[in-house]
């Protein structure tokens, strides 16, 4: 008598660079690994190619007979790569993209994140707010720049395209951005960056050229990431839901698979904004030690 297998799921990560090093996708396996254990199942962490999108699914992994379901923890906005394990019948679940199609996801709310910064910003008395935005590729980069620049026209402030700059998520990009950030004639007086990494290159761009935080310029950053730990000064920042979504969507994902799931499943969970000495002026009450 054959003897049943455990449920096997496959977490697809497109690599990048420092993919290893990434606060995302440590996060994003705690939490699958935190549901894999309670719910009993086995998951395979499938590394991919993030320029060679067809080979991301390869045909074992859209045999039903070896898995039961593939979570994404990213598509680099490639949702036909996802209809075609939908079209050979295999459950799906897509992380921090927000799909109007049907096709199921948990996502976190990037674009009214980056509006919330901008608004402290503004309400600090700020309106040379610039930007140094993450990777356009990502929906997650993507919305955080469309909430900044959204934020700014509804207080008619812009956005000036000399305060947009792009550093990908990446430490050199980002020191680049702010070096050009800084050496404006009209400089900033607030950075939000699209990540904690890039905020503390601005921070340590801003040291080197003895521009003051926060009185001089106001940073914040995204992500939570403990590195921020390790700034000279308190970085604000945005925290972000990561474990409890790759928590989540294994354990959707399962209830698809297991025909549980009331389909599309489509959830939104939102991110918090942290202030900190980086900022300037302080609301202690949404301040975490």
């Amino acid at each position: 008598m054959a003897v049943k297998r455990k449920p096997i799921y496959v977490l697809v990560l497109p690599q990048f660079e420092d993919f290893f090093h990434s606060f995302y996708t440590g996060e994003i396996t705690k939490g699958v690994n935190l549901a894999a254990s309670r719910l009993n199942v086995d998951f395979l962490v499938h590394i991919t190619d993030r320029r060679n999108h067809e080979a991301w699914l390869d045909p074992t992994l859209l045999d039903r007979k070896y898995v039961d379901g593939i979570l994404f923890a990213d598509i680099d906005s490639d949702l036909e790569i996802v209809k075609k394990a939908i079209r050979r019948s295999m459950p799906c679940l897509v992380l921090n993209n927000i799909i109007d199609e049907p096709v199921n996801y948990i996502a976190i709310n990037n674009y009214q994140a980056a509006v919330e910064v901008v608004e402290a910003f503004v309400k600090q008395g700020h309106e040379l707010i610039a930007t140094i935005a993450g990777d356009l590729n990502t929906q997650a980069g993507r919305s955080r720049l469309d909430g900044y620049r959204d934020a700014l026209k509804k207080h008619g402030l812009g956005p000036n395209k000399a305060y947009i700059k792009y550093g990908g998520f990446l430490r050199t990009p980002a020191r680049q951005a702010a070096g050009e950030l800084l050496r404006l004639k009209n400089r900033p007086t607030a950075v939000f960056a699209a990540s904690d990494v890039m905020a503390m290159e601005v921070l340590d761009v801003a040291r080197l050229k003895k521009v003051s935080i926060p009185s001089e310029l106001a940073v914040c950053g995204f992500d939570d990431n403990p590195l921020r730990q390790n700034s000279s000064i308190g970085l604000a920042t945005v925290s972000q839901p990561l474990i409890e979504m790759g928590r989540l969507g294994l354990e959707r994902l399962y209830q698809i698979s297991q025909g549980h799931a009331r389909l599309p499943v489509k959830e939104v969970l939102e991110a918090r904004l942290i202030k900190a000495e980086s900022m300037g002026k302080q609301d202690h009450e949404n301040q975490r030690t």
